[in-house]
């Protein structure tokens, strides 16, 4: 499954760090057949203690987690919808995505100058949220004429997309994201095939530094930083704090020795950059079931509330196409029974049809 979602950024706000951070993260991408081989692209493992528990239970041979794509796209600027700076390519790369990431800097450092010469998040957040709300302005207003024609002549699915982009087409004139229309099932599904750019799911990265003389907006518990926490809860936004640089630093070290340096950079042990990941995976509407042998356990990346059926085309549309029954059982069910003939004698495995939807933390055998 192919979802990727798109790391942007004002310049020297730590977005190309935080992406550097995140490739300590990478996964042998052979793994994954659908994924891009390209420098801006890292494929990150899905953190997971299921998976490594499920691999001991089983002594598998091989594991290998869940991952989802992470994009680093070209930096933005004020006037990038007008095709200033390399706007035409962030626009283009980030229609590409299926959510933004959205990195803020927190921290104020005199040496490293901000592109508007201060720190102000929520400031920083306007001027992207515009962008991207100016450039599906220019979509949704020239997709509105191409369509007239057609409902001139009563075309059902034209009126019916009129009728949703001009719902939309206010709230951006409004300075609102395309994603705070109420669309129903049928106008989302046409709304979705314009790929508007607001209307992707976002999710703030809060990126701090530690030392170096550094100010951390939320240590100072700075009136900034409180308007920016009203801000989300107001929109019901969802946030990570992370500290892009250290972990970019320590990127290269392990154990004991990786734990010293980040002791010695001021830095505390949680870095923000796993929360991200599992934070990124659900916004992007995801979720993990398993299977697991001797020979190798395996995270499967699914949308929630796919069927059984829908869920074994991850590993093979045979599953889909030939499917029977599959036979499932709770991860944690399967580790308290300690083996799967114990699991099987006291009723916990269970065998599901073609409508059973599939839970987060399923392991499954599917049968066709």
């Amino acid at each position: 499954m192919s979802l990727s979602i798109g790391i942007v950024g004002l310049p020297n706000v730590g977005k190309s760090t935080l992406f550097n951070a995140l490739t300590e993260k990478t996964v042998p991408a052979e793994n994954y057949p659908f994924c891009t081989i390209d420098p801006s692209v890292g494929i990150v493992a899905v953190p997971d203690s299921r998976l490594e528990k499920l691999n001991d239970f089983s002594h598998s041979q091989k594991k290998i987690p869940a991952a989802i794509e992470f994009v680093d796209i070209a930096g933005l600027v004020a006037g990038a919808s007008e095709g200033q700076g390399l706007g035409n390519k962030f626009l283009a790369h980030i229609r590409e995505t299926d959510a933004i990431a959205q990195v803020v800097r927190i921290f104020e450092d005199e040496n490293i100058i901000h592109v508007s010469g201060k720190i102000d998040p929520i400031d920083d957040i306007g001027v992207i949220n515009l962008e991207l709300i100016l450039a599906d302005m220019q979509t949704v207003t020239k997709r509105l004429s191409n369509i007239e024609r057609d409902v001139k002549r009563g075309d059902k699915d034209a009126v019916r997309e009129k009728t949703a982009l001009s719902r939309i087409l206010p709230a951006l004139e409004e300075g609102k994201l395309a994603s705070t229309v109420t669309l129903d099932e049928h106008e989302l599904a046409i709304v979705k095939t314009m790929h508007l750019l607001s209307m992707k799911p976002i999710l703030y990265i809060l990126n701090k530094r530690s030392g170096g003389g550094s100010k951390n907006l939320d240590e100072l518990n700075d009136e900034r930083y409180k308007v920016l926490i009203e801000f989300f809860k107001d929109n019901g936004a969802g946030h990570v704090i992370v500290d892009a640089k250290i972990e970019s630093e320590l990127k290269d070290f392990v154990g004991e020795e990786r734990e010293m340096f980040r002791a010695e950079l001021g830095a505390s042990r949680d870095d923000g950059v796993n929360d991200l990941i599992m934070k990124s995976y659900d916004i992007l509407g995801l979720m993990t079931y398993f299977t697991t042998g001797e020979d190798e356990t395996r995270a499967w990346t699914i949308r929630k509330n796919s069927t059984a059926p829908v869920a074994g085309m991850a590993i093979h549309t045979d599953f889909r196409d030939k499917f029977i029954r599959a036979e499932v059982i709770r991860y944690d069910k399967l580790l308290e029974a300690g083996a799967y003939s114990i699991a099987r004698e006291k009723g916990w495995v269970r065998t599901e049809g073609k409508e059973y939807i599939v839970q987060d933390g399923d392991v499954i055998e599917f049968r066709i």
